[in-house]
């Protein structure tokens, strides 16, 4: 019988980063927000955003959250590594308990994006394509494709820092 709390499917969040932030994600303990990276003089060395983007997280109060994923697929991924900003691209997989944190939001497109609104996760609970997700759907169907593309912008924002134990495939060395 399916859990009546539709979050109870989501076995994994991801975020993605370049191979070469890996030393200092495990040196310092966790992956940051950019601003309490910024407060710890933590340098990133293959920052995923670019100028653009960095500057309208912090105009929008997003670069106070870590941003995770649904898939390990990300429109934002994409553009990193044609950009040139990340090359040897790792989802990390994080445990969906950071679900369950004070203050984490969702939204249903690149946060960052002008006239994309924050909600709860309570509010998110009716927002997110779960069929989509995680159900067998026929992929082919031009519909489908369409709510998959909108899915995999969907963005989780915690705002602190997730520590090396909620890092499911954090690779040693």
């Amino acid at each position: 019988m399916a859990s009546s709390d539709p979050l109870k499917q989501i076995n994994l969040l991801y975020h993605f980063t370049d191979r070469r932030n890996l030393p200092s994600i495990r040196e310092h303990g966790g992956i940051y927000p950019m601003t309490k990276l910024k407060r710890r003089s933590i340098e990133v060395v293959a920052p995923g955003g670019n100028d653009w983007s960095r500057d309208a997280d912090g105009i929008k109060g997003m670069d106070a959250y870590v941003h995770l994923c649904f898939r390990n697929n990300h429109p934002m991924e994409y553009l990193a590594r044609q950009g040139g900003r990340i090359g040897d691209t790792i989802f990390l997989q994080i445990h969906p308990d950071v679900l369950t944190w004070e203050g984490v939001l969702f939204t249903s497109d690149v946060a960052n994006k002008a006239g994309v609104d924050t909600h709860t996760i309570k509010e998110a609970r009716r927002i997110i394509d779960f069929e989509v997700l995680y159900t067998r759907t026929d992929w082919s169907d031009p519909k489908i494709q369409t709510r998959l593309q909108q899915a995999e912008k969907y963005e989780i924002l915690v705002p602190k820092r997730i520590p090396l134990e909620l890092i499911r495939n954090l690779p040693n060395g």
